[in-house]
């Protein structure tokens, strides 16, 4: 097997150094530690919800729309990725689609008057 500095060392190590690339506004290399964490780990949201953050803020917007509807599917009540996906897609200029899950997302953190 071949690896990469990108999927070297334990999925722990692999979790920090993707993390240290996110704080340091290195979205893109971010992204692509965690793509293949989340293969490994797929239940798990934490990889799951950098890496759509990542993405976002790579504007890879469809990318990370993907994962937020991964996260959003399997924790309707998760506010953040549900706020996530709703700025998301406000991003991509899909305003109506967004609106639901924005205020969804002000519901779930107890923002009730936006509602």
């Amino acid at each position: 097997m071949n690896t990469t500095y990108y999927d070297h060392g334990t999925a722990p190590e692999r979790w920090e150094r993707a993390r240290m690339f996110f704080d340091a506004k290195d979205y893109a290399a971010a992204a692509r530690i965690l793509d293949g964490l989340v293969e490994e780990v797929p239940e798990q949201a934490g990889p799951r919800l950098l890496l759509a953050r990542s993405y976002y803020h790579s504007a890879q917007l469809r990318r990370a729309e993907t994962e937020l509807r991964i996260l959003v599917d399997r924790d309707p009540v998760e506010h953040y990725a549900r706020l996530m996906l709703g700025r998301t897609l406000e991003r991509q200029g899909r305003h109506d689609e967004a609106e639901p899950h924005l205020r969804m997302a002000s519901a779930l953190a107890g923002d009730f008057e936006q509602l």
